[in-house]
């Protein structure tokens, strides 16, 4: 028996589904804690994951959207799943049958989804609305009593398993999974309370399986239209009627009782009102709060998200431009990343200029130190790699001619930081306690990137601390990228026999963005103060306007 394609551990994640009064937003999932997570929100905010989001978006479901954030907020580390998503990426590619198939299902959720959000979390205030009106300013505040939310609700879930059974048969196990826990949920009970019939019993909810089959229990029906309580409202007006009527009729004023119907008929809206509100309140919002807290349904909704997912990945590949690949991912007990052609996902898209660098983490260059003066593509290229290990471990295309890449047990990227300093301490005891932080929850498994360290400190002091830390990493055996601009730490690094060198490489016309191997020992301070309009003649010259 074949292992399934995703983990029990999956699950485990934060829900997309909310069980509060509000819906659960498309970026409400956060990072974890420094050493609990392969994220935290420190590297999550440097590496511009919204904007790594932004840019890979092609899910039109928010179950969808909400689920692709998740996996860049909350990556996992299981390269069977990784695995197994690529090779549904795969299919994709070669079936178009499928990927139709799929694209039109997705598509015809989508225009229902929003109606089942407004069954689980809207406010229904009442009164005689026909349709789906707004109440109010809230967009989930609606006239009526939710008959209306619950019909279009219920319909969009029996609609996504109905539609599931219609689809093809696809071959990968990923998929597999996803098509059959839609399938299992069409067995599951609380299936059956949302296709129907449901029959209220004792505060408690019957199937049609579970009711007592010769007990007369009334079926819940979404309309003020109930022709029982109807029928027995006319007929009470009825009886009374003929017994006023002829008592009326003894003392020779029967022409009253037709009066009296004439009074009678305004009885008849206030006893559907009635039942609506106690439909409202007894039937409908008890309901959708045992589906709010239904795992079953949770599970359903992320599947359904799960599916949408996998074709956002396929739709990124075919609009970014340029060559994009599915990472080999490989199994070690030390992490690398061999990348060929890597293009940055947010600057590289459409984008026939850019240009791409090699990137090569491995075990024997698993210390990479970068050197270069400011604006050579430095960060960029940091930021590149992250990004990339990222999109490569939730199973996503790359922008690159190829690559291979061992899952990252931990990510981390630390940046100078001076805006939140702890009391007491500066900006170099700051930034020296989240490096701190890193070294102690890094493995031989962890991606980090250092962009500068130990600043804020006197010369000598940076050197010599710069390099027992990162001779530290290199022992941990954490692919370690250092950006700096001190050449004289690269050469003590040298005399150790560690690291590999890259600079950024400039012609007199200005930078490449390439990066070739060496250490950089030439500085364009001034071409760079010059561009910014602050050289040092822009000085002198202002200084001299200020003396006439």
């Amino acid at each position: 028996m074949s292992e399934p394609a995703i983990s029990d551990s999956y699950w485990s994640q934060p829900p997309i589904l909310s069980s509060g009064d509000r819906p659960a937003g498309v970026r409400d999932t956060r990072p974890t804690e420094t050493d609990k997570g392969v994220l935290d929100v420190k590297t999550f905010d440097a590496i511009e994951t919204d904007q790594l989001f932004d840019s890979i978006n092609h899910a039109v479901t928010h179950a969808g959207q909400s689920v692709l954030y998740r996996s860049l907020a909350r990556p996992g580390m299981d390269a069977r799943v990784t695995r197994k998503k690529q090779e549904a990426l795969r299919e994709l590619e070669s079936n178009s049958g499928l990927r139709e198939a799929l694209k039109r299902f997705i598509e015809e959720m989508a225009q229902g989804e929003k109606s089942f959000y407004e069954l689980l979390y809207g406010t229904f205030t009442g009164g005689l609305a026909i349709g789906n009106s707004r109440g109010g300013k809230d967009e989930m505040e609606f006239s009526g009593y939710g008959y209306h939310q619950f019909i279009d609700g219920t319909g969009f879930v029996t609609d996504l398993v109905e539609a599931m059974q219609t689809l093809p048969q696809p071959r990968s196990a990923y998929l597999q999974d996803l098509f059959n826990a839609i399938r299992d949920f069409g067995n599951s009970r609380i299936y059956s309370l949302i296709s129907g019939p449901v029959y209220p019993m004792e505060g408690k909810f019957k199937t049609r399986e579970e009711k007592p089959r010769y007990f007369p229990i009334p079926r819940f029906r979404p309309s003020m239209v109930k022709p029982l309580p109807m029928f027995g409202a006319l007929g009470a007006i009825c009886a009374a009627l003929y017994f006023f009527q002829n008592v009326l009729a003894a003392f020779g004023i029967g022409y009253l009782g037709y009066g009296i119907l004439v009074l009678a008929v305004p009885i008849l809206p206030v006893v559907l009102i009635a039942i609506a509100s106690s439909d409202r309140d007894s039937v409908i919002y008890p309901l959708r709060k045992l589906f709010k807290h239904s795992p079953e349904l949770a599970r359903l909704l992320e599947t359904f998200g799960m599916i949408d997912e996998v074709l956002s990945f396929h739709r990124y590949s075919q609009v970014f431009g340029g060559k994009m690949a599915l990472p080999e991912i490989l199994e070690s007990e030390r992490h690398s990343l061999v990348v060929t052609e890597a293009r940055n996902p947010l600057l590289g898209r459409a984008n026939p200029h850019y240009v791409p660098n090699d990137i090569l983490l491995d075990d024997a260059g698993r210390l990479l130190v970068i050197t270069g003066p400011n604006s050579g593509g430095k960060t960029a290229y940091c930021k590149t790699v992250v990004q990339l290990q990222l999109l490569g471990q939730i199973g996503c295309y790359i922008p690159a001619a190829d690559a291979r890449l061992v899952l990252a047990e931990h990510i981390f990227y630390q940046v100078p930081d001076p805006g939140h300093l702890d009391e007491g301490i500066g900006r170099f005891g700051h930034e020296l306690k989240r490096t701190r932080a890193i070294f102690f929850s890094s493995t031989a498994l962890s991606l980090v990137v250092l962009d500068e360290l130990s600043e804020g400190t006197t010369f000598e002091e940076k050197m010599e601390l710069s390099e027992y830390v990162l001779a530290g990493f290199y022992e941990l055996g954490a692919s370690t990228l250092l950006v700096t601009h001190n050449h004289e730490l690269c050469e003590r690094l040298q005399s150790k026999g560690i690291g590999r060198y890259l600079q950024g490489e400039f012609l007199p016309q200005g930078p490449t963005y390439r990066l070739i191997p060496g250490v950089s020992r030439v500085s364009h301070a001034d071409r760079v103060a010059a561009a910014l309009g602050f050289s040092k003649e822009d000085v002198e010259k202002h200084l001299a306007t200020r003396r006439t």
